[in-house]
């Protein structure tokens, strides 16, 4: 019933306005924490943006659907969390009926040709990037920008997506243009970091449980 409850503003994609520059921020948000909001502030003050659609999927492929909390738990838990008035909380993907990134940013890029998007994703992710449904798709859609994670500083260079798209790699000087490059176009952003994560949240939950 919970899936049921989800509010419908939630199920349509964010109004935006011709020329704004958008970050795309995907993920299970299963618990959302103060590190996805650390994500979301420094790609907001970085990459120069009017928007940050927080981008909350039903279901994550790559993980047990049994493992996450309802859809509009998890929603309201973001809006609870993320405050400024740029980042729009949002779950559209469920009308879409994929859980696949590739299929989601083609379906942006088709209703939104006058938007420039930039695709935001965490450095812990950039390590299994290259395991993603059409991952170099994603990388061909929109500019990409890495934030950087703990323990993860060093991926973009080991990473599979970082040596197959080094010619592509825009310098962290620039990360304010990155929206004017054209994909495949990608750079990493160093900057505070978080040591939280949803999976040490729920397994802390589990053990004060027991």
């Amino acid at each position: 019933m919970a899936e049921e409850a989800v509010a419908h503003r939630h199920l349509v994609m964010p109004h935006v306005e011709r020329g704004m520059v958008v970050g795309l921020f995907g993920g299970s948000f299963n618990p959302p924490h103060q590190g996805h909001l650390l994500v979301a502030e420094i790609a907001l003050r970085r990459l120069g943006l009017d928007q940050l659609w927080w981008m909350v999927t039903p279901g994550n492929p790559l993980k047990s659907r049994t493992e996450l909390t309802p859809l509009a738990e998890r929603l309201e838990a973001c809006e609870q969390l993320a405050t400024d008035p740029r980042i729009k909380v949002t779950a559209f993907e469920k009308t879409l009926g994929t859980s696949y990134t590739a299929r989601t940013l083609e379906y942006i890029r088709s209703r939104n040709p006058a938007v420039h998007f930039v695709w935001i994703m965490g450095a812990d992710n950039l390590a299994g990037f290259h395991h993603w449904q059409r991952w170099q798709k994603i990388a061909t859609t929109f500019p990409i920008a890495v934030i950087d994670r703990p323990g993860s500083t060093l991926a973009y260079l080991s990473s599979k997506m970082a040596r197959t798209f080094d010619y592509a790699r825009v310098d962290e000087d620039d990360a304010g243009v990155l929206w004017q490059k054209r994909a495949p176009a990608w750079t990493f952003i160093h900057g505070p970091r978080s040591t939280l994560s949803s999976s040490a949240i729920r397994a802390a939950a589990g053990t004060m449980r027991q």
